[in-house]
């Protein structure tokens, strides 16, 4: 698919993620405690992640019929495999959203041959769409954005979350939380990485970083950051963060040193 033609599938993309967060909007405040399930450790879903996802699944299927999905609430089948593959978290904040917390998006990406191509993410509650595609820049609300260029990590304003279930590296990544908190502005938990991402791809954010993450989380998102000028790595420095689950992101100056920090810290 070429560059236009990823343009012109982004826009119908946004218009699938908007309908998907105005239902979100609709039922913000509505679910009721019976409605809400825990699929395991600390991870909540109720029919509005699910009602949401089918929708964004009808929406892609008529833009991309031979497209597979890998989708957070598996709404639809996902063992075909196909050229082209969605990956759809249809409420990225779904702990926020449930306890009325005004932070949560929609994160639709498109991967092709195995490389991230299209990413949009969608916050309801400012109608703010993110978007880009591959060598066409990143955009919110259709204005160009790119990430800040700041190069001095005691100067940046950083994200972070915490793990909902794997433990296993805490003390690493407390003591890594400790050291960022003492040498930079200060680190902020939004409670949704895909707007951690998007946020860091227009300057809000100078950098982002997490670990057990899944590909549903931040596909959307590595676009955006990547498009507007920035890196995305794992905590070794390569790009899996999909497939590991670990990120690390911000301008191409400030990733090196950021990615230095983790690494002392979690790669020790």
């Amino acid at each position: 698919m070429d560059k236009s033609a990823l343009a012109q599938l982004c826009q119908q993309v946004e218009k699938v993620a908007q309908t998907a967060g105005a239902f979100l909007l609709q039922e913000s405040g509505k679910v009721s405690q019976d409605q809400i399930e825990e699929k395991g450790l600390n991870s909540l879903v109720s029919y509005v992640d699910r009602t949401a996802e089918e929708m964004i699944v009808d929406g892609l299927q008529k833009l991309l019929p031979e497209a597979s999905f890998l989708t957070e609430e598996e709404t639809v089948d996902q063992s075909a495999t196909a050229a082209a593959r969605w990956i759809i978290d249809p409420l990225d904040g779904t702990t926020n959203f449930l306890f009325g917390l005004p932070c949560y998006s929609v994160s639709i990406a498109l991967e092709q041959e195995g490389e991230l191509v299209l990413g949009v993410v969608y916050e309801p509650n400012r109608k703010e769409c993110f978007s880009a595609w591959h060598k066409g820049g990143a955009y919110l609300n259709g204005k160009a954005i790119q990430v800040r260029q700041n190069e001095s990590l005691p100067k940046a304003l950083l994200a972070t979350g915490f793990p909902y279930y794997d433990y296993s590296r805490m003390e690493n990544y407390l003591a890594l939380f400790r050291h960022l908190a003492q040498n930079t502005t200060g680190i902020r938990r939004w409670g949704s990485a895909a707007i951690d991402l998007a946020f860091t791809a227009c300057g809000r954010f100078d950098g982002f970083y997490e670990y057990s993450l899944n590909a549903w989380d931040v596909a959307a998102g590595i676009v955006l950051v990547r498009e507007a000028g920035g890196m995305v790595t794992d905590f070794a420095g390569k790009e899996e963060s999909l497939q590991n689950g670990e990120i690390v992101a911000g301008s191409s100056a400030l990733h090196a040193k950021l990615l230095g920090a983790v690494q002392d810290h979690m790669l020790s």
